[in-house]
C-alpha cells in the first residue's frame, strides 16, 4: 500500500461524502459550501486538496488495488486480540513508507489478558506498513496491530 497504489473510492463516492458532511453541518447549524466540504474530505483522505484528491481516485491503478479507505469495513488483531471495524482516517506519514490509521471496533477489544480485570478500547490510532502490519510491537515481539487485507 505505498503512496503510489493506494486507492481512493471513486469520484461519486467522494463527492457523496462532501454532500452527507454538508448535510450533516447544515443540520447542527455550521452550514458550508459545497467546495468547504469537498476540502474537508480530501484531508480526510490525507490528500492536500479536493483536486489532488480528485485527480488520485480517478487515476487508474494498474496493480492491485488496497481494500483500505476511509469507511472501509476491516478486521484483523489488535495486541493479538481479534476484531472487526471501520476505517475511520486514513493517510500517508509524510517522509516515510508508513500510514497513519484510526479505526473504531464494532465491538470493544480487551487489550488486558489478566483475568483479574480488563480494559477495553473500540477507537484506536496506529501506523501501518503496505501490508497492514504496525511497526511497533508487544513484548512477546507481536505486531500491536495486523490488518487481514
Amino acid at each position: 500500500m505505498t503512496r503510489t497504489t493506494m486507492t481512493y473510492p471513486p469520484v461519486d463516492e467522494l463527492k457523496a461524502q462532501a454532500r452527507r458532511l454538508r448535510q450533516a453541518m447544515t443540520e447542527r447549524g455550521s452550514e458550508i459550501t459545497h467546495a468547504a466540504a469537498l476540502e474537508l474530505v480530501a484531508r480526510q483522505h490525507g490528500a492536500r486538496d479536493w483536486n489532488t484528491l480528485s485527480a488520485l481516485a480517478a487515476r487508474p491503478n494498474d496493480k492491485p488495488s488496497s481494500p483500505l479507505f476511509v469507511g472501509a469495513h476491516i478486521s484483523g488483531r489488535y495486541l493479538n486480540q481479534p476484531f472487526t471495524g471501520k476505517v475511520l482516517t486514513l493517510s500517508a506519514v509524510a517522509g516515510s513508507e508508513f500510514y497513519r490509521i484510526t479505526i473504531h471496533f464494532d465491538e470493544p477489544v480487551d487489550v488486558v489478558t489478566f483475568e483479574s480485570f480488563s480494559a477495553f478500547r473500540q477507537r484506536i490510532h496506529a501506523q501501518i506498513d503496505e501490508n497492514g502490519v504496525s511497526p511497533r510491537r508487544t513484548s512477546n515481539g507481536l505486531p500491536h496491530l495486523v490488518l487481514d487485507i
